[in-house]
């Protein structure tokens, strides 16, 4: 019996702070929730027309300090809807800038082709879905990485 461990599992409820990782879009944005000790407790992908909801429903949900909002497509405007909000979030800009084409890499490792397509190289494998949430995990941890001096 074999058991299937996922290299990015969403865990269970936070006990500390967590940030909201939101990449916006004109469409659909990336949201994705996660703890100061970088682990994943929820990542989506959602039309723009739910967003504010969401992020008010996540954040009764989560114990969220702050939020991570990529700083291009939208971001103005997001920015001043979300300073709009009931006590409203303290709001952090991070740059972007190629988060797309590392969100891509990042798809593979968190789901790995299986049967016949691991067989296509990387470059040439398309992706299933949006992968605006990715984009927003790793808003959160550029930024973790720059308040850890790592960057």
């Amino acid at each position: 019996m074999s058991s299937f461990t996922d290299p990015f599992p969403i865990h269970p409820p936070l006990l500390g702070p967590a940030l909201l990782g939101f990449d916006p879009g004109r469409a659909k944005c990336g949201l994705a929730v996660v703890g100061l000790d970088k682990a994943l407790h929820y990542h989506q992908v959602i039309p723009v027309s739910e967003v504010t909801d969401t992020i008010q429903t996540l954040r009764e949900t989560y114990p969220i300090s702050g939020i991570v909002l990529g700083d291009q497509t939208g971001s103005k405007h997001w920015q001043q809807a979300l300073l709009a909000l009931p006590n409203a979030p303290r709001i952090t800009l991070v740059d972007e800038r190629y988060s797309s084409l590392e969100a891509r890499d990042r798809y593979w490792q968190m789901y790995p082709p299986k049967g016949v397509r691991k067989l296509i190289p990387k470059g040439l494998r398309s992706i299933p879905r949006p992968i605006d949430d990715i984009v927003a995990i790793l808003l959160v941890e550029r930024y973790l990485k720059r308040l850890s001096g790592e960057d």
